[in-house]
């Protein structure tokens, strides 16, 4: 007998790629990291291209 406690014993981890989208807070934090770097860089992109407006 190898396994004298009977209990199960993965043969191998799981991939990375599934343990990476298994993780809820990881997707959470990328999720809410991205949203707020593009949303902020583009809002600055577009502040720092408009053009210059003239007062009447």
């Amino acid at each position: 007998m190898d396994n004298p406690s009977q209990t199960p014993v993965p043969a191998d981890r799981a991939p990375l790629g599934q343990r990476l989208f298994d993780n809820v807070f990881l997707l959470l934090g990328a999720g809410l990291l991205i949203m707020l770097l593009l949303y902020t860089g583009w809002g600055l992109w577009e502040i720092t291209t408009l053009p210059v407006g003239e007062l009447p």
